[in-house]
């Protein structure tokens, strides 16, 4: 049976996509397998819990760069923040107490999937990533997600220079947005992490 034009355009769009997706995909998984993700979950949304969200989110990173200074992989990372999740755990408490605020905490470090972020200097594509999660009280407020493993989300612009030459220049070119296709790369991972959503639900 002859197809028609615009069935034929459609069956080669459908094969550019597949072929994209596998490409973005592929991307995405070699720069996760690189990062640790920090992941602070608010008791709530009220304008009190979001500033404690951020004072444990400050706290948690302050107290983890010195142990991964000079630590040269993920698994290495992920390694000494396992070892290290009662310290965690205690500068959570800490901080929480200083705010006069007792909510029971949860602290874990395992895989999630996140939504595409924008941050000042680089975009983080949708997918599954390592993460240390910390669940404050009800655990029911606005989320701070970045990167804690290179720290890419400190303070220090040299800090963040540095880990990002820590990355390949395929991995930089994803992140920062500069090259060619990468609009395209993560429309189509944005769009294949909908579908998944869509079929898990």
């Amino acid at each position: 049976m002859k197809l028609k034009k615009w069935e034929l355009a459609l069956i080669m769009a459908l094969c550019v996509t597949a072929l994209l997706g596998i490409g973005a995909l592929r991307e995405q998984r070699q720069l996760a397998d690189r990062l640790i993700r920090l992941h602070v979950v608010a008791n709530s949304d009220s304008q009190e819990d979001q500033e404690i969200k951020l004072a444990v989110r400050d706290r948690v990173q302050q107290a983890i760069e010195p142990w991964l200074h000079g630590v040269a992989n993920r698994e290495e990372a992920v390694a000494i923040i396992g070892q290290n999740i009662n310290k965690i755990t205690s500068t959570v408490e800490d901080t929480l107490l200083a705010l006069g605020k007792d909510h029971s905490i949860r602290v874990i470090v395992g895989e999630e999937h996140f939504p595409a972020r924008m941050y000042d200097t680089f975009t983080l594509p949708a997918g599954r990533y390592q993460a240390l999660r910390v669940e404050i009280g009800e655990s029911a407020g606005g989320n701070w997600w970045c990167v804690v493993f290179p720290p890419l989300c400190t303070d220090s612009a040299v800090h963040a220079a540095d880990a990002l030459n820590e990355l390949s220049e395929d991995q930089i070119t994803l992140i920062t947005g500069s090259g060619r296709g990468h609009v395209v790369k993560f429309r189509t991972l944005e769009w294949i992490a909908r579908v998944r959503a869509f079929f898990a639900s």
